[in-house]
């Protein structure tokens, strides 16, 4: 049996509020993409970490209302907090490591720019990646879709991890780990660099603010490549892959 299809809403107040209107991007994607109808259930998500198990009641031309029939928490969700820095990519590669980030587990997502960044951010691509976060949410059955933020300040993006357990830095400068990846216990803080790569001064500051420095090998990973790498073996090391 398929699962229900699921879909992110904003203020559910169950059991209080039992009846749920879905709207805008999620309504459309219900009705012309997945064809939903009157009568299917439906898994309804508010980003609390909770699931409302629905069933459709009725579909107009630009909603659809929902009956909620019952609540639980979703069993899906890291209890490791892992947050991934990422300096900003050309093309559609920031969407690829959002995606992939969010089936692993991580928590939340810092995208940023950096001295070597070539690409741009701006409010529109960062609505468009937490798009990318909700789709790959509901694709791997997550409770809760990471919130992706964007930092033009590079020292600005560090000190937002600064509360994090371990705080880990990949660079092509780091010829060996300063700390043992699989021994980690607690929150974890990932950095990872755009194409360009990192300058000295960065890496230098980084350690500055506790960074510890990483090596992911012999081999020079491209940007994205790296990122998925390093969510991996956090997410291994923390206990969410076995």
């Amino acid at each position: 049996m398929s699962t229900p299809r699921r879909f992110f809403v904003d203020n559910i107040s169950y059991p209080e509020v039992t009846e749920v209107v879905l709207d805008g991007d999620e309504f459309v994607h219900a009705k012309t993409v997945l064809r939903v109808t009157e009568g299917s259930e439906i898994t309804l998500l508010d980003g609390s970490g909770k699931e409302y198990s629905a069933i459709v009641a009725k579909i107009g031309k630009r909603e659809l209302t929902a009956h909620i029939t019952g609540a639980c928490v979703g069993d899906k969700e890291p209890k490791t907090d892992i947050c991934l820095l990422c300096g900003a990519l050309k093309g559609d590669k920031t969407e690829l490591v959002v995606q992939k980030a969010v089936e692993l587990g991580v928590s939340e997502i810092i995208v940023f720019n950096s001295r070597y960044c070539s690409a741009y951010m701006n409010e529109g691509k960062t609505e468009r990646l937490n798009r990318v976060s909700r789709e790959a949410a509901k694709q791997c059955l997550r409770s809760r879709a990471p919130e992706v933020r964007y930092c033009d300040d590079f020292a600005a993006a560090l000190d937002m991890c600064k509360d994090f357990e371990n705080k880990l830095f990949f660079c092509e400068f780091a010829t060996s780990s300063d700390c043992d990846i699989s021994k980690l216990s607690g929150s974890v803080a990932l950095v990872v660099g755009s194409e360009g790569g990192f300058s000295e001064e960065e890496f230098d500051l980084a350690r500055s603010k506790g960074f510890c420095g990483m090596t992911l090998g012999k081999r020079i990973l491209r940007a994205e490549t790296a990122a998925v790498a390093a969510c991996t073996l956090a997410a291994f090391a923390s206990g969410e892959l076995k």
